[in-house]
C-alpha cells in the first residue's frame, strides 16, 4: 500500500484522483470530510458527519482509511451498498493502492453450506419440482464459486425454499468437526477478513457480532480493527435495538422440530420416543402461541402476571417439553457432532422463552407481533444509548458515523443523545447541488388535514393532478401500506402512464422496470425512502403523502415516549419530530441525485406550514425553492 499519498494530495485539483477519473470534479466538501476522517483516525477521536447528496462521501472516508495504513471496518446500511463498495469502489481504489487487501462479509444465511449440498444429493431433504430445479442450479454453481455468496446466482429466485435448506446459517453447524470445515465458505470468508486491511460488512452483521461477543468474546467473526466507519449511520439505533433485544417465535420452534426430524432421519436415530417428544413440543407450542393476541401487526404486552395467571399451564407445558427434548437428545449416542448444535438450540430456545416470560427487565419493552402464521415475542431495549456507549464508543475502536441525513435543523443533538455519543467532532458538509434552480418543494396547503375523513379522496385527486403535470416519472411514497393501496386503487385508472405497486414483485425488479419504462409511476412505502438511486429525468417527481411520524401506538415508540417524559423531556420535540425530520430528508433525497437532475418534491401534508413544529422540517431540508401554488408546479415542468 502506498504510504506516499496524502489525503490533501489525493483529492487535489490536479492530484492522482483527478488524473485517474475522467469525470472528476473537485469538491471542497469532499476534501473537508476526508481531512476530518484523516484527523479522527490519527487522533482516535470519534467523528459524526452529515454529507449532503453528491458530496462523494464514499471516497471521502475510504481514501483516508486506506492512506492511514490501519485495519478499518466499513459498515453499510444495506447489502446493496456493501456490494457497490466492494465491486465498484474498491477496484477503482486499487489503482492507487495496488497492495490493498479488502473483503466483504455477510451473515451466514447468505453463504451456501457445502455439506448440506452434498447431503441433499443422497438424502430426501428437497420437496417439489421447484426445489429440485433450484438445487440443480445451486449444485452446479457450488462447483465453480469461490465465495459461496448467493448474490452470484442470477437464476435463483429470492423466495427459493431450496436455498433455505442449503445455506450456512449456524443452527446446524458442527464447526471444526464438519468434513468440509477447511473448504467452508464461511470459514474462508472469516480467514480472508483476518488477512484484510479493509473489511466491508453491513450494520446487521456488525451488531450481531457485537451482541455475540458480549456473551462469548471468542465467538465473534470480525477481527479487531482500529476504526469502524458507519455509512447510513441514521439506521444505527434501529439495528442495534434488534440485536441487543430478544426474540422468541413460533417459527423458531417449527424450524427446530423440522431440523431435528431431518437430522434424526439422516443419521438414523429416529425412535418412537423422539417422534412423540417432537409432536408434543409442537402441540404445546401451538397452544402457547395461540394465547397471544390474534390480530395482525404489533401489540404491546405488559401483563406478564395476568398472562401467567390465565395461561400459566400452557407456558409450563412448552417449557417442560423443551427440557424433556433436551434431555432426550443428550442421551442419543449416534452422531454426537450433529446433535451438539441441536441440543444447544433446544436449551437456548428454552432459556430465551424463560427470559421473555420471567425476566421482565425495566429497560426493555415487551411486545408481540403477528405476521401471517407467525407469532413473535419481542423484547426491545427502550434506550440503546447506554449499551452503545459501553460496548462501542467507550472502549471500542474509533468510530466515524456518516449519512446524508443525521442532523436535525443543523444540529446533531438528536443523534448523539439517541446513540450515546458523548464526545465527538462534528461536521456538516452541504451538498454542492443548486437546489434553488434544480428543485421545487411544493406543499399542498389547500388539502384537508391528514387526520380528517376527506383527506384520502382529496390527496388522490392531487396525486393525479401532479402526475399529469410531471408526465408520470414519479415515486409516490406513503407512510403506510393501507394508504398506499387505497390511493393506488383510486389513482391507477385515472392515469395514462404505467403504474407499479410495491409488493407485486421483488423491490429490485420494480426499480429496474421503473428505470427502463418511460413515464413510469411507482407507488411504494418506507422501504423505498432510502437507498434507491434513479438519476436523470426518468424520476422527476417525488410525492409524499404525510410527514413520516412513527406510529404513536407502536409499542416501542410508546415506551420511548414514556421514558423521555419520565425524565422531564418533551418526547414530541426531543424524539418524534427529529425522527420524522430525518425520515422526510431520506424520502426527499430520492429526487436530486446529480447536478443535472431537476424535479418537484410534493408534500400532501399541510401540517408543515400550519403547525409550529413544521419549521423544524424546513430547517432540516436543503434550500429548495418553495411554493404552495400548483401553478408553480405546472410552470416548473413546462421548463423541464
Amino acid at each position: 500500500m502506498s504510504r506516499a499519498l496524502t489525503v490533501k494530495g489525493f483529492f487535489a485539483r490536479r492530484g492522482p484522483l483527478a488524473a485517474a477519473h475522467p469525470q472528476y470534479e473537485f469538491r471542497a466538501g469532499q476534501l473537508e470530510m476526508a481531512l476530518a476522517v484523516e484527523e479522527a483516525l490519527a487522533e482516535r477521536r470519534h467523528l459524526i458527519v452529515e454529507a449532503g447528496t453528491g458530496t462523494g462521501k464514499t471516497l471521502a472516508y475510504l481514501a483516508p482509511a486506506l492512506i492511514s495504513g490501519k485495519r478499518v471496518i466499513v459498515s453499510t446500511g444495506t447489502k446493496n451498498l456493501q456490494e457497490q463498495l466492494f465491486f465498484k469502489d474498491i477496484p477503482f481504489l486499487r489503482t492507487f493502492f495496488p497492495e490493498l487487501k479488502a473483503c466483504y462479509l455477510k451473515g451466514r444465511a447468505n453463504y451456501a453450506c457445502r455439506q448440506k449440498i452434498y447431503d441433499a444429493e443422497r438424502e430426501p431433504v428437497l420437496s417439489g419440482l421447484d426445489e429440485v430445479s433450484d438445487f440443480q442450479i445451486i449444485r452446479e454453481w457450488e462447483q465453480t464459486t469461490e465465495t459461496g455468496d448467493r448474490a452470484e446466482i442470477d437464476g435463483l429466485a429470492a423466495s427459493s425454499t431450496a436455498w433455505a435448506k442449503l445455506d450456512a446459517r449456524g443452527e446446524l453447524c458442527t464447526g471444526q468437526k464438519c468434513a468440509q470445515w477447511e473448504r467452508c465458505f464461511v470459514t474462508l470468508a472469516r480467514q480472508q477478513a483476518w488477512e484484510s486491511d479493509l473489511i466491508i460488512v453491513n450494520h446487521h452483521l456488525f451488531f450481531a457480532d457485537l451482541a455475540v461477543r458480549e456473551q462469548d468474546p471468542a465467538a465473534g467473526v470480525l477481527p479487531e480493527a482500529s476504526a469502524v466507519i458507519f455509512d447510513e449511520a441514521h439506521e444505527l439505533e434501529d439495528v442495534a435495538s434488534q440485536y441487543f433485544g430478544l426474540t422468541v417465535s413460533s417459527g423458531q420452534v417449527e424450524d427446530l422440530i423440522r431440523d431435528i426430524r431431518a437430522t434424526a432421519r439422516r443419521k438414523e436415530f429416529q425412535s418412537t420416543d423422539l417422534d412423540h417428544l417432537l409432536d408434543m413440543v409442537g402441540l404445546h407450542a401451538e397452544r402457547f402461541f395461540r394465547c397471544f393476541p390474534a390480530q395482525e401487526g404489533r401489540s404491546g404486552f405488559a401483563g406478564h402476571d395476568s398472562f401467567l395467571a390465565e395461561h400459566g399451564e400452557a407456558y409450563a407445558s412448552i417449557l417442560n417439553g423443551l427440557e424433556l427434548l433436551a434431555a432426550h437428545l443428550q442421551l442419543v449416542r449416534q452422531a454426537p457432532e450433529e446433535l451438539a448444535p441441536l441440543h444447544r438450540r433446544v436449551e437456548e430456545l428454552g432459556g430465551r422463552l424463560r427470559e421473555w416470560m420471567e425476566g421482565r427487565s425495566e429497560s426493555n419493552v415487551y411486545w408481540v407481533e403477528r405476521r401471517g402464521r407467525g407469532c413473535y415475542l419481542q423484547a426491545t431495549p427502550i434506550d440503546v444509548s447506554g449499551l452503545l456507549r459501553e460496548r462501542l464508543f467507550n472502549d471500542g475502536p474509533v468510530t466515524v458515523m456518516t449519512s446524508a441525513t443525521l442532523a436535525v435543523a443543523g444540529s446533531f443533538e438528536y443523534a448523539r443523545v439517541r446513540l450515546g455519543l458523548e464526545t465527538a467532532r462534528e461536521l456538516i458538509v452541504p451538498s454542492h447541488f443548486d437546489y434553488q434552480s434544480q428543485c421545487l418543494l411544493y406543499v399542498a396547503h389547500h388539502l384537508p388535514d391528514v387526520r380528517g375523513a376527506g383527506y384520502l379522496e382529496a390527496a388522490s385527486r392531487e396525486i393525479v393532478r401532479l402526475l399529469r403535470h410531471s408526465r408520470g416519472r414519479a415515486f409516490v411514497l406513503f407512510t403506510s401500506y393501507q394508504q398506499m393501496r387505497q390511493a393506488h386503487e383510486r389513482v391507477e385508472g385515472e392515469l395514462d402512464y404505467p403504474v407499479l405497486l410495491q409488493g407485486t414483485r421483488p423491490a429490485r425488479s420494480l426499480i429496474e422496470e421503473f428505470r427502463r419504462t418511460p413515464h413510469c409511476v411507482l407507488f411504494a412505502t418506507s422501504s423505498f425512502w432510502q437507498g434507491v438511486d434513479v438519476q436523470g429525468d426518468q424520476l422527476s417527481c417525488v410525492i409524499i403523502d404525510k410527514l413520516p411520524f412513527a406510529v404513536p401506538s407502536d409499542p416501542v415508540v410508546e415506551a420511548r415516549v414514556r421514558a423521555i417524559r419520565s425524565t422531564g423531556g418533551n418526547p414530541f420535540y426531543d424524539y418524534q419530530v427529529p425522527q420524522a425530520a430525518i425520515a422526510l430528508k431520506q424520502g426527499f433525497g430520492r429526487l436530486i441525485r446529480s447536478r443535472t437532475d431537476r424535479g418537484v418534491l410534493a408534500l400532501l401534508d399541510n401540517r408543515i406550514t400550519r403547525q409550529r413544529y413544521g419549521q423544524v422540517f424546513f430547517d432540516s431540508l436543503p434550500d429548495y425553492r418553495f411554493s404552495t401554488e400548483i401553478e408553480d408546479v405546472e410552470s416548473f415542468f413546462d421548463n423541464v
